[in-house]
């Protein structure tokens, strides 16, 4: 994988906080093992997100109803959702008409620890995912475990998760858009393995190149 921080960005990271999404590197074991950002943990009631301008959390919404995320939630840094992506998708599905959600790859952690709040970083090894949809773009979600989580850490695939895990997620993904009134265009077409997550983690960095060619030569004339 190709790296974006060069030894003046890595410089400028002790006086500055690195932005999350372009100032953090995924990490050289990528896809097996990669760095992720958190955002939320599930005892938060409101849902964070990272402001794509100044990479500081910011509140999105007040959860509606009593669902909360049910695992580590956050995103893969340096990765972005575009052509790449949304082409595995339309092969997967068989349909044409999917585009990339032009955000960074979304992931959710299993951990037995109790991680009580977000804005951090946290190594994880990808084991699958769902392949969601939402309206007519790609919005993958990738299910990792905590990198040597004592409960979680044994798994390899999905496969190994308890069913009722893999369902709280799935429940989970499908309603947390939901408007009262407004029908849903949610959907998760299947649940894949870690080839397939694999797969889409290093579309999603191409595609996040892709996009921010120009980006490293940039930092390092800061």
């Amino acid at each position: 994988m190709s790296k974006i921080m060069d030894p003046i960005g890595r410089l400028m990271g002790l006086r500055y906080k690195s932005h999350p999404w372009h100032g953090v590197e995924i990490g050289p074991e990528a896809p097996e093992v990669v760095t992720c950002f958190i955002e939320m943990v599930p005892t938060d009631t409101v849902k964070y997100e990272v402001d794509k301008v100044s990479g500081y959390l910011k509140l999105d919404r007040p959860q509606k109803y009593s669902n909360v995320v049910p695992a580590l939630y956050g995103f893969i840094p340096q990765t972005f959702c575009a052509r790449r992506v949304a082409e595995f998708c339309n092969q997967k599905t068989g349909r044409t008409d999917i585009l990339g959600d032009r955000d960074p790859l979304d992931i959710c952690v299993l951990t037995e620890k109790d991680i009580t709040h977000g804005d951090i970083l946290v190594r994880v090894r990808p084991i699958g995912g769902f392949r969601m949809i939402d309206g007519k773009e790609a919005d993958d979600k990738i299910v990792a475990v905590l990198n040597n989580d004592a409960v979680y850490g044994s798994y390899k695939d999905i496969a190994d998760v308890p069913e009722q895990v893999v369902n709280r997620l799935k429940h989970y993904f499908l309603t947390y858009k939901d408007i009262p009134g407004k029908e849903s265009q949610v959907e998760i077409t299947h649940v894949y393995g870690i080839e397939e997550a694999h797969e889409i983690i290093r579309r999603s960095v191409e595609d996040y190149h892709h996009k921010f060619d120009n980006l490293d030569t940039f930092l390092s004339e800061v």
